[in-house]
């Protein structure tokens, strides 16, 4: 448990610390973290994803089993936490704020920042398909959800359009073909996009430690412990216990945990801004939901390692 620490968490911890800290001396701005999340989002993240799969063997990176459990133990939380906020939480245009916050981890960069550290190379593939899989319905029920509880109600095609366009996912489609058949990359494409990789993770870190805001949460504190304990201890939980009833032991069962218990995506923050939910609620769930995540995370694999489950 201890190396876990060490060599995963306190990486990522320190690297989300110095973003706050940077944003708070003033040494980054808003234009940065804006300007930096989208060349994560847009090239770096998208080449970093699409080496790790591209170099790995098909047959080991995607595992069908265990997406599918992903992908229903998603849509069964995301059920009950609906039914759940439809009797406790308040206002209205909370609940979506809620239920988003509690299933939608940011795998895309701490959760794989989790994996590549634990496992390597074999690991940041096996997580990455998984993520893209994943990250698809994620995308697809946020917009549902937000959109049931708006009171005025957007049309959803353009978020779903979104979708298709969206770079981390063209780069996981793109890059199946070549784990598949074992096409190798020429020498420059593969440096250069090995430069691009590198720096997805730091900079993903330091520019989401930047915008992680606290405000006074007197007034919400219900919804933000609802959506913490939901995202950072009931979803991992429910997804780990269901893989290990299925058998899934070591790698695997490690991949889905670190995935899961990752806190709540930011990306969570901008959707709920676009559609008119409450953004400052979002931000508040992303903000306690990253620090929560942290001790739970090292709790919850060093569980597994007692029990040699990982």
């Amino acid at each position: 448990m201890l190396s876990f620490i060490t060599s995963t968490l306190l990486p990522v911890l320190i690297l989300l610390f110095f973003g706050w800290f940077f944003f708070r001396i003033r040494w980054l701005n808003e234009a940065f973290i804006e300007s930096g999340s989208k060349l994560v989002f847009n090239v770096a993240l998208p080449a970093l994803l699409f080496l790790s799969i591209s170099q790995s063997d098909f047959s080991h990176a995607a595992n069908f089993s265990l997406i599918a459990i992903g992908v229903v133990g998603t849509l069964v939380m995301c059920v009950l936490l609906m039914l759940l906020a439809h009797f406790t939480v308040n206002p209205q245009n909370a609940r979506g704020v809620v239920v988003q916050g509690g299933f939608r981890a940011n795998m895309g960069i701490i959760g794989l920042a989790y994996c590549a550290n634990t496992y390597g190379s074999e690991g940041l593939a096996a997580a990455s398909v998984y993520m893209g899989c994943v990250t698809i319905l994620y995308n697809v029920v946020s917009v549902f959800v937000l959109n049931f509880y708006q009171v005025g109600f957007s049309a959803p095609m353009a978020q779903i359009k979104g979708i298709t366009r969206n770079p981390l996912i063209i780069s996981i489609v793109a890059a199946l073909p070549f784990s598949y058949y074992q096409w190798g990359l020429p020498e420059v494409v593969l440096r250069t996009g090995e430069y691009f990789a590198q720096l997805t993770l730091p900079l993903a870190l330091i520019c989401t430690g930047a915008s992680l805001q606290f405000r006074s949460f007197s007034s919400d504190w219900y919804n933000i412990v609802l959506a913490t304990v939901s995202k950072c201890v009931v979803y991992p939980a429910f997804l780990v216990g269901s893989a290990y009833l299925f058998g899934f032991r070591g790698m695997s069962l490690g991949i889905i945990l670190l995935l899961s218990i990752s806190p709540t995506a930011a990306a969570s923050y901008i959707m709920v801004r676009n559609l008119g939910g409450d953004h400052r609620l979002a931000a508040s769930i992303i903000a306690v939901s990253t620090l929560a995540s942290l001790p739970i995370t090292a709790l919850g694999f060093g569980l597994l390692a007692a029990w040699q489950l990982v």
